[in-house]
Order: structure tokens, then C-alpha cells, then sequence
């Protein structure tokens, strides 16, 4: 008996790097979010960067890595890739922000079981699109074809597809943000969210159907995080903020903590906000208690800011110029951790 004669495209993984076409492509859209500071060859085996080109005097390193969750499976049902490149930058962006850093570049990883060069392209022009919006350069990442690893079942032509994010930013150590000077009376602003993030998606995709969420909710579940970058920087050039909070994964319940002092506790008016009628809906429909609402979405507010009381009307006119409702949603009181009200 002859045997087979194996190859890898055989076995499921095809040679991506030996295409120059698609090599192209991607370098074209990589190249559309570059900023001073990149350097060496977009197609190399790591990426440069040279930190100098912003002039940074005594900075620091700020790092984050995230993904985006099940929410990729929203995607699949409704065949739609161009959305969750956006979210995967803004998960890892929002949290380096909340340190006033500003993001200076950023990092993918693609896996999936089979390579769909349409599906892919899409994605990684919504990861360009959110690097834009985040001022932030992509200068590398990662695809990984793993067919036997990931489920190989079809869903609007598109395998079963992972992505990981990692982004690095630069703050200057006498303007790094802690949290460290909130005071008692201090006001907690919150920035309103675009929806649900990408937080959550689990439980979402337990109450509802995939019949339902092939339909108009899933495109409602589909609106991509919002990126909270220049807003904020463009708040701390003028504003000093004591404390940046992003409420992502954990809600109000695990991150408003994680920046108070000690002695000193969050107390968030839930009525001080509009909340989206859909984040009702979704407690209704899944009877969802109170304290479990708020621990695992945004309920309408994706960031919070700290700041003394005398900032607020300022901070709200320079964030209504970009588009970014903001309300006054409680206040630092003497205690401990949270309280809502």
C-alpha cells in the first residue's frame, strides 16, 4: 500500500506567510495606523519601536492584555467580523488609560480552526479602526490555524475563531493617576458606555436563543466597546483627576474598589444615570437580581472618573464636545468598598 503523502495546507494550515497578496493587504492596513515612533519591517519576526520620537522625560511602562470574550460568537451568528476588532482594542486601551497612560502600541493574536481570508481581513480592520480611535499603532500580532483545537463547525461560513489583544503605553511617573488623592466628597462621573462592552456575553447567550440573537438584539449585543482614550487625555490636560475606573469584567461591584483608598467606599445613585431601557430587558428576561446586574454589566456607564466636585461642570462640557454624555452618579464617603443607593 503507498501512504499518503502529508503536507501542512493537508492538515488544515495554510501557507499564509508565502502569499504576497495577502501579505500586502495586511501591510496596508497596518500601516494605516501608524504613528511617529515605528520603525524595522512590518512583515518581520518582532516589532520596533523607538520610545524617543514622544519625548517622554521619566516614563513609565503601562501594559495590558485582554480578548473579547464570547461575544465572538455574536459575531458568527450574524456573520459580521468588523466590529470586534474595535472591542478587542478597547478592552486592553480602557484599562491602560485608567493610569492616564497613553497607549502607544498594540499587539494581536487571531486562532481559529479554519482560515476564512474574508472573515480575517474584516477583523483586522476593526483592530486598525480601534488603534486609529485609541491613537496607538499596530506594528504586530499573530495568525494561528489550529484545526483540531478549535471546533471546525461552521456558523455563517466561519469557523470557531479566538483573538487576544496587548497593548503598551507610556506615562510620565510624576502624572501617573493611583487613585492615591481621593478624598471624601469627591464626585465619581460616569462616562456614558455604548452598550454592553464586551462584558457578560455568557450570560447573555444563556437567556436568549440563537434564533433571537441572529436577529435585530444581536446587532444591538454586536455595538463595539467604546474607546475612552482621547477623551481622557484630553480631560487630564486640563482637569486633575484623582482616579480612573473601568468598568469592564466585575461591573460596579469588583472595580470601583480596586482604585479607593482605604477608609473610604464608592456610593453610586443608581437613578443619577439614564439607564438603556435594554439593560432592563435583559434583567427582566433573564430574572437577574439586583446585585448580580451590577456586578457583571455596565448598566450604561463604561468609565467612571474621580475628581473634586469644582471640576465636574468643566469636565462635562469638554466630554459633551466629543460626544460623550456624562453625569454626576455618586460621590467617595467615609466606609469601606461600595454601596449603591
Amino acid at each position: 500500500m503507498v501512504r499518503k503523502s502529508w503536507t501542512y495546507e493537508k492538515a488544515g494550515v495554510p501557507h499564509l506567510k508565502g502569499q504576497p497578496a495577502y501579505n500586502r493587504d495586511i501591510r496596508r492596513i497596518i500601516r494605516s495606523t501608524y504613528i511617529p515612533g515605528v520603525t524595522g519591517n512590518p512583515t518581520g519576526f518582532a516589532a520596533l519601536f523607538d520610545f524617543k520620537k514622544y519625548g517622554f522625560r521619566d516614563p513609565l511602562l503601562v501594559s495590558s492584555t485582554d480578548g473579547v470574550g464570547t461575544k465572538l460568537e455574536i459575531a458568527r451568528l450574524l456573520g459580521r467580523h468588523d466590529t470586534v476588532g474595535i472591542d478587542l482594542v478597547a478592552m486592553c486601551v480602557n484599562d491602560i488609560i485608567t493610569y492616564g497612560a497613553k497607549p502607544i502600541f498594540f499587539l494581536d493574536y487571531f486562532a481559529t480552526a479554519n482560515f476564512n481570508p474574508v472573515a480575517t481581513r474584516e477583523i483586522l480592520k476593526g483592530i486598525a479602526r480601534g488603534c486609529r480611535e485609541a491613537g496607538c499603532a499596530l506594528i504586530g500580532g499573530e495568525t494561528a490555524i489550529m484545526p483540531g483545537f478549535y471546533s471546525t463547525e461552521l456558523k455563517q461560513g466561519v469557523a470557531q475563531y479566538d483573538l487576544a489583544g496587548f497593548a503598551v503605553g507610556l506615562v510620565e511617573r510624576e502624572k501617573i493617576v493611583t487613585g492615591a488623592d481621593i478624598r471624601k466628597g469627591d464626585v465619581l462621573l460616569g462616562l456614558a458606555s455604548t452598550g454592553f462592552h464586551s462584558n457578560g456575553f455568557s450570560l447573555l447567550r444563556k437567556i436568549f436563543s440563537e434564533s433571537e440573537l441572529k436577529g435585530p438584539l444581536g446587532k444591538k449585543f454586536l455595538v463595539p466597546t467604546r474607546i475612552y482614550v482621547k477623551p481622557v487625555l484630553r480631560l487630564l490636560m486640563e482637569i486633575p483627576l484623582k482616579g480612573i475606573v473601568n468598568i469592564t469584567g466585575g461591573g460596579f461591584v469588583d472595580n470601583l474598589p480596586r482604585v479607593i483608598p482605604d477608609g473610604l467606599r464608592a456610593t453610586v445613585r443608581r437613578d443619577s444615570w439614564p439607564q438603556p431601557k435594554i439593560f432592563q430587558w435583559v434583567q427582566n428576561s433573564g430574572n437577574i437580581q439586583n446585585f448580580e446586574m451590577m456586578r457583571t454589566f455596565n448598566l450604561g456607564i463604561g468609565m467612571i472618573l474621580i475628581l473634586d466636585r469644582g471640576w465636574i461642570k468643566k469636565a462635562q462640557r469638554i466630554l459633551q464636545r466629543m460626544n460623550i454624555p456624562a453625569w454626576a452618579i455618586g460621590e467617595i464617603t467615609p466606609g469601606r468598598s461600595l454601596e449603591v443607593q
